[in-house]
């Protein structure tokens, strides 16, 4: 199973506008999406236009209200959570493999040691 999360890592704010003071300007966010052996991860920012109508105070903002402004604002949330379900999807069944270099010899493993005494 995927478990993914957004997350909010940066807001830039303007000191004034207008009447307000410290309006987000860009939200920097991210989708992290793990299965417990592989992750993925998509970020982005989310430009805003000055605030008409409602305004909160910068202190009073929660994440969840900043991620709603960045979903109404072109952040497609679904079409990343897929992307990001995909490229975890593709680390556990890739086409691709990395194996050893031909020409790099295997490092055989070591003998056993025989002269220890066994119980």
């Amino acid at each position: 199973m995927i478990t993914l999360s957004w997350i909010i890592k940066q807001l830039l704010v303007k000191k004034t506008e207008g009447t307000h003071t410290d309006v987000v300007i860009t939200a920097n966010w991210s989708c992290r999406g793990s299965n417990g052996t592989c992750s993925a991860v998509l970020t982005g920012c989310t430009d805003f236009a000055p605030p008409s109508g409602d305004f909160t105070p910068y202190e009073d903002l929660t994440e969840q209200q900043v991620l709603g402004w960045c979903f109404a604002n072109g952040v497609d949330q679904a079409a990343i959570e897929a992307n990001v379900t995909a490229q975890i999807a593709w680390q556990i069944d890739s086409p691709v493999i990395s194996p050893p270099l031909p020409w790099v010899p295997t490092p055989e493993p070591p003998a056993p040691d025989l002269s220890a005494p066994t119980n």
